[in-house]
């Protein structure tokens, strides 16, 4: 995970036009940050079911954070708030995981060549490394991040624990409403990078503007563990 600041003009040029209806923007520390995010999923089931040659995959994705005050019915004032991410953009390796993607929540997929590699830690002092790649218009881009030492879940009220807990996705839909849906794990565990990079041309996948943004050094980057993931189904709101 590379975390970029984002200064207050990209927001209002950029960010705020894809803030979904009934969310606003979610800072940390009177920052708003996007986070270039690469990861594994791993003995995938949809509905329950496993999907031949579709159950491991690599993903990128480029988000921004949201949050929404939950609404409790008439007279019983209001849940707690919903803290959720919006992609930007999210990079899979096969088509039909991107179809899927696009048809039931409307999220900005698509399918490239992709590839990884993943070095775990040997003893508890050992090295971590994780590193994604993939291929859009002829060219290869590069995302990697590397640790060392034992992993340990975020610091109450660092900026670890904001970026990786955020339960919920939102997706602006072709109505301008938007799609709520949940996303449950268990506070994950993580190692702060001893070093982070990332190589490439991101605008003609994310624009100019944020492309400028993630050319410069990330604010932060870390490695998550990783746990396991339940996507639930959205609904509607706004």
């Amino acid at each position: 995970m590379l975390n970029y600041a984002v200064s207050p003009a990209l927001v209002k040029e950029s960010l705020a036009p894809m803030v979904p209806a009934g969310t606003e923007l979610d800072q940390f520390e009177g920052k708003t940050y996007v986070s270039l995010v690469g990861f594994r999923f791993l003995r995938t089931r949809v509905r329950g079911l496993w999907i031949p040659f579709h159950a491991n995959f690599d993903e990128v994705n480029l988000r921004f954070y949201v949050r929404r005050q939950g609404i409790s019915p008439i007279g019983q004032g209001s849940s707690p708030t919903h803290r959720g991410v919006v992609f930007v953009r999210e990079i899979v390796p096969r088509y039909a995981i991107a179809k899927v993607a696009q048809l039931v929540y409307r999220e900005k997929y698509i399918a490239l060549p992709m590839s990884h590699q993943v070095i775990e830690p040997t003893s508890e002092h050992g090295r971590v490394q994780a590193e994604y790649r993939w291929r859009y218009q002829g060219q290869w881009s590069r995302l990697r991040v590397a640790g060392a030492g034992r992993p340990a879940l975020a610091p109450e009220g660092s900026l670890a624990q904001f970026i990786t807990e955020h339960y919920w996705g939102y997706a602006t839909q072709p109505d301008g409403g938007s799609l709520e849906y949940q996303v449950a794990h268990d506070p994950w565990r993580v190692w702060t990078a001893t070093q982070a990079s990332f190589q490439g041309d991101t605008a003609a996948l994310y624009g100019p503007e944020l492309a400028k943004c993630l050319s410069g050094e990330p604010e932060s980057a870390f490695l998550a563990e990783g746990s396991a993931v339940t996507v639930y189904s959205g609904n509607r709101i706004g």
